[in-house]
C-alpha cells in the first residue's frame, strides 16, 4: 500500500489510520503486528513498555518516557538491539505511517524466544516492537465532566518485593481481577492495596487526593507516573502544596477532592468511591486548575516535540 494513496476524490489520506507498528525491521498495519507464541513476553509476561502519547501532532514528554525505558530494560537486563535515536525515530514513523494527530504510542521489549529445546534466559534473543493507535481514555472527556467512579479493591497489589513497579510491566493479573470486581459493583475504575492496607495504584494510573488542606499520593508501591510527575510539579506552581507519603483507604474516601493521572487521558477527577460522593459529588476546582494547566503544557516547548511527519531525507 502506498503511503501517499488517495480516496475516489483524489485527496491524500494516511496509509493506516487504525493504527502502526514497527516490527522485524518494517512499517505495518498494527493488525499485522505479531510475534510467537513461544517468546517468553507472551509465556510469561517477561518484558517491559512505555507508553507516551500524541497530543494535537506533538509528542507530551518523550524525553521522561525514553529515559524510564531505558532504565526498566537495564533492570531487566534486556537489550532491544537498538539505540535511543533509533527507538525515536520508530516511535516517529508510527505516528507517521498512522497519519494521527492523537495518539497512544507504545515501544515495547520482551525476552523474546530462548534457543530451541533451551529454557535458558541468556540464550534468548529480545524482540522489540512499538506503535501507535488512536488516542487512549481511561476516563472519557465526557466522563471526566462529571468524574468516574472508582472501588477500593479487597485484591491486594503484587509486592514491590516481587515485582518491581518502577518497572512498567505486564503483570496485571491482580488489577484486572481487581477491575472485573469493579465492574460487578458498577464502578469503572479500581484502585489497589498493599499489604499494610495501604493505597498503592490503578490499572495503568497513579492516584492523588486532597486530604487536611494538601495533595497526597502514594510515595511507594507504584510506578513513578510521568503525568504523576506532571501533576506534582504544576500543583507546586500553582501553589497548591503537595505530599509524597502513606494514603490510605479512609483517607481517600474522606478527601475533598480525588483524581488519577496517566498517558491515557492526563489527569482525570474521581468523585464517587465505593458508591459513595466524594466531596461535593463533582470535580473539584483544584482538579480543574491542575487539568487546564495540563493540558496547557502540551504546547510548551520545554515539555512537547512535533512529531515528524514528513519522511527523513534519505542519506
Amino acid at each position: 500500500m502506498s503511503e501517499s494513496g488517495g480516496d475516489a476524490t483524489g485527496a491524500r489520506r494516511p496509509p493506516w489510520p487504525g493504527g502502526a507498528a514497527w516490527i522485524d525491521g518494517r512499517y505495518c498495519p498494527v493488525e499485522d503486528a505479531k510475534i510467537s507464541v513461544l517468546d517468553l513476553g507472551v509465556t510469561r509476561s517477561d518484558g517491559t513498555y512505555d507508553v507516551v502519547h500524541v497530543w494535537d501532532g506533538r509528542f507530551y514528554r518523550l524525553d521522561a518516557h525514553l529515559e524510564r525505558f531505558a532504565a526498566s530494560l537495564a533492570r531487566l537486563r534486556l537489550d532491544p538491539g537498538h539505540d535511543r535515536a533509533e527507538i525515536e525515530a520508530f516511535l516517529h514513523g508510527c505516528v507517521r505511517h498512522a497519519g494521527l494527530r492523537d495518539a497512544y504510542v507504545s515501544m515495547t521489549c520482551t525476552r523474546g524466544r530462548p534457543a530451541p529445546g533451551s529454557r535458558d534466559l541468556r540464550t534468548a534473543r529480545n524482540t522489540f516492537y512499538c506503535y501507535a493507535v488512536p488516542f487512549v481514555w481511561i476516563s472519557s472527556p465526557d466522563r471526566q465532566a462529571t468524574g468516574a467512579s472508582l472501588r477500593i479493591s479487597a485484591i491486594t497489589r503484587i509486592p514491590p518485593q516481587s515485582v518491581d513497579p518502577s518497572v512498567k510491566n505486564y503483570h496485571w493479573l491482580d488489577l484486572d481481577l481487581a477491575l472485573l470486581d469493579a465492574y460487578d459493583h458498577e464502578a469503572e475504575l479500581v484502585v489497589l492495596r498493599d499489604l499494610s492496607g495501604a493505597i498503592t495504584e490503578g490499572p495503568g494510573f497513579n492516584v492523588f487526593a486532597h486530604v487536611d488542606g494538601r495533595w497526597l499520593t502514594p510515595a511507594s508501591g507504584t510506578l513513578r507516573g510521568v503525568t504523576r510527575r506532571s501533576v506534582i510539579e504544576l500543583a507546586v506552581q500553582a501553589g497548591q502544596p503537595l505530599e509524597e507519603g502513606r494514603l490510605s483507604a479512609s483517607d481517600l474516601r474522606r478527601a475533598a477532592e480525588v483524581l488519577i493521572t496517566s498517558t491515557a487521558g492526563g489527569i482525570m477527577p474521581v468523585t464517587v468511591i465505593d458508591g459513595e460522593p466524594i466531596g461535593t459529588g463533582a470535580p473539584g476546582p483544584l482538579t480543574v486548575q491542575l487539568r487546564e494547566r495540563y493540558w496547557a503544557s502540551h504546547q510548551d516547548p520545554r515539555y512537547s516535540t512535533p512529531v515528524q511527519y514528513d519522511e527523513p531525507a534519505a542519506n
